[in-house]
């Protein structure tokens, strides 16, 4: 049994399969997260390679300093956005690089953590951001959007089917007082949809979406989609791991239209998902899909 402090990266024997890490390489894991993947790929590119870890979660950079203080001459760690990552080479003085990973879940570690509102398991204040740097919190969405607004939200971000009904009752709700906690607004999603024979809870989409929102989760994994090819050297691989079909979606579309253009050979025609055993043990990983393609 995990603690709840403990995160199991995914796919990572198919992962390493697919980008083949190799002495000398130079490898991104644009999101780092515990340092999963990254713990993998750092024995396979050896001393003469170089890791490259990015990630927008403080707390995640500053644990995976302390992880792999052993390989520091090798692995250059970077608390920033994805979106970023043709900056973050040019300043680190780096040429087009050999693999890119890029892993879309939220990690355990950040779900479980009462304090940063990600989940409706245990209450905390509606936060949800990735970096608290940001401006933008779920309270502040759910509390000053139009209704219009978060009926479109709740709708495209989560496909939630009840998504106009609970945008109401969230308007109702804060006329009378602020939604500020987990739990005040898990409780007014259980009340606003129709009871339903299923494990899934009713508010999962609900959080899904405003997740989506406050961090613009789909937004800057369009724009990294759009920049990621300059940053791969030809014959160079780039990973996603995807959590939800509208990020699969885009991914395959994007790696679907560089085909079409000859800039991407698509590796993967198929996306793929954990095995039965992988999920046995890491329930979270049932939706990961993963799909590759590589710079011609």
């Amino acid at each position: 049994m995990n603690s709840a402090n403990s995160h199991q990266s995914v796919l990572v024997k198919e992962i390493i399969e697919l980008l083949n890490p190799r002495p000398g390489q130079i490898i991104v894991d644009a999101t780092l997260g515990r340092g999963g993947h990254a713990a993998h790929f750092l024995p396979l590119i050896t001393n003469s390679g170089q890791l490259v870890g990015i990630d927008w979660d403080p707390d995640n950079i500053k644990y995976c300093a302390e992880k792999f203080k052993d390989h520091e001459s090798n692995t250059r760690l970077v608390c920033d956005n994805f979106i970023h990552l043709p900056d973050i080479l040019q300043r680190l003085e780096l040429p087009p690089v050999d693999a890119i990973l890029l892993d879309l879940g939220i990690s355990s570690v950040q779900l479980n953590d009462p304090d940063r509102g990600f989940s409706f398991q245990s209450d905390g204040p509606l936060d949800m951001r990735i970096n608290h740097d940001q401006p933008l919190t779920a309270a502040t969405v759910v509390n000053s959007y139009k209704e219009s607004e978060l009926q479109h939200i709740l709708h495209t971000y989560g496909e939630e089917r009840w998504s106009r009904r609970i945008a109401r009752n969230i308007v109702r709700q804060r006329r009378e007082k602020k939604i500020i906690r987990t739990n005040q607004l898990a409780t007014l999603i259980r009340r606003s949809v129709p009871p339903r024979r299923t494990r899934i809870h009713p508010a999962t989409r609900s959080f899904q979406a405003l997740r989506i929102e406050v961090n613009r989760e789909l937004t800057n994994l369009e724009k990294f989609l759009s920049r990621a090819e300059d940053c791969l050297k030809p014959g160079g691989r780039l990973a996603v791991v995807s959590f939800h079909s509208l990020e699969d979606r885009l991914v395959k579309h994007n790696f679907q239209a560089k085909s079409r253009n000859n800039h991407f050979k698509i590796i993967t025609k198929k996306p793929i998902t954990p095995r039965d055993t992988e999920i046995s043990v890491n329930p979270r990983a049932r939706s990961a899909k993963l799909r590759v393609a590589e710079r011609i």
